[in-house]
């Protein structure tokens, strides 16, 4: 049986000549190309501005200081998340509270954020819209807004999610991956959405070594710019993006009929406000461990996203209290989902999944 990835970069003749274009223009970071591709982005998204940059974890870094996020402010983000989520606190110097999750959405726990927020000490909240679903927007933002703190949405697993039929969240900024495995690729990069006048102009200088013009430097900054290949190879993605997407939602609504009547495991929770852009295909699995072997013995791509909370990485030398997220992190698989996967493809997944607990 030839082997079926978790995830499959897809680069086309489009992406190839573009990207040629600009190598062979002398252009190769910043500039034009790179403006193009951030008026689509922005437009896309259904936000004013859009600042690109080399990654999504530079993206979250860039968003907190833009926003104005200092050393000892409090900021709220949930437990179960990739590390970058709670690295870009660390990079600020803030101090981290970390926030149990729902667990059927595996977003932060809304309740539990705005109760956080009520009592006036956080500064910022960032949200993830983990696996490619939006989390609960209305609670969290107005509750933030009306606390006065800062919401910097981490879409790095979303992009193309939506709330209520709009992409746009009405946050503070929102950040975007498009790492190899996204569901689009600049091969690395990253990008800040926003509305804000005064935050987009922060983080272009931020992003560029902190300098306004030429050798005026008005923040200490990074060397955060997407490359001008990076930027065509994603004008060429974001055209492809929806039809991805569609593909996307049509193999999880596949998985879903062909997994419902194995009782051993919970197919993802789709919340009615959100459209799900299946990022991943993530199940909560009994025996999750001995599914996951099945699986790789049957050469089909499989993963744990996030095998411990954040709270108990040694590194980031945190506390934290959120049994729903060491519960979950015992729980999940996610499986493949991608647009590249055939029809024949789904059906080998789901039948490998079911064949592992009718021998159990």
């Amino acid at each position: 049986m030839s082997g079926i990835p978790i995830a499959k970069p897809i680069i086309g003749d489009e992406e190839v000549n573009h990207a040629m274009q600009v190598l062979r223009s002398g252009q190769l970071t910043h500039g034009p190309k790179v403006e193009e591709f951030e008026k689509a982005l922005a437009q896309y998204c259904q936000y004013k501005h859009a600042i690109a940059l080399n990654s999504g974890t530079a993206a979250l870094h860039v968003a907190l200081l833009a926003a104005g996020i200092k050393e000892k402010d409090e900021v709220l983000i949930p437990d179960f998340s990739f590390i970058a989520t709670a690295n870009v606190t660390k990079y600020v110097r803030a101090k981290t509270k970390y926030i149990d999750v729902d667990k059927k959405t595996f977003n932060m726990n809304p309740d539990k954020t705005v109760k956080e927020l009520k009592k006036g000490k956080a500064k910022a909240v960032i949200p993830v819209s983990l696996y490619g679903q939006a989390y609960d927007v209305d609670a969290i933002v107005d509750a933030a807004h009306a606390a006065g703190a800062k919401v910097i949405s981490d879409n790095c697993q979303a992009i193309g999610a939506k709330w209520k039929g709009s992409r746009n969240f009405n946050d503070d900024a929102a950040c975007l991956s498009f790492y190899p495995t996204k569901n689009m690729t600049t091969m690395e990069g990253g990008a800040i959405l926003t509305d804000n006048d005064e935050l987009a102009a922060n983080a272009r200088i931020i992003r560029n070594v902190g300098m306004r013009a030429r050798y005026e430097y008005l923040f200490v900054g990074y060397n955060y710019r997407m490359t001008g290949v990076g930027a065509a190879i994603g004008l060429e993605q974001l055209k492809k993006l929806d039809g991805w997407t569609e593909k996307r939602r049509k193999n999880a609504e596949m998985l879903n009929d062909l997994l419902k009547k194995v009782k051993q495991v919970k197919t993802p929770f789709c919340d009615e406000r959100a459209f799900h852009v299946y990022h991943q295909y993530t199940l909560k699995a009994e025996n999750r461990d001995g599914l996951k072997a099945h699986l790789d013995a049957a050469g089909i791509g499989n993963a744990v996203f996030y095998p411990t909370p954040l709270h108990s990485i040694p590194v980031l030398e945190a506390k934290g209290s959120c049994p729903t997220t060491e519960k979950i992190c015992k729980e999940v698989l996610s499986l493949p989902v991608h647009p590249s996967l055939s029809e024949e493809d789904v059906h080998k997944v789901a039948e490998s999944v079911t064949a592992f607990y009718a021998e159990a």
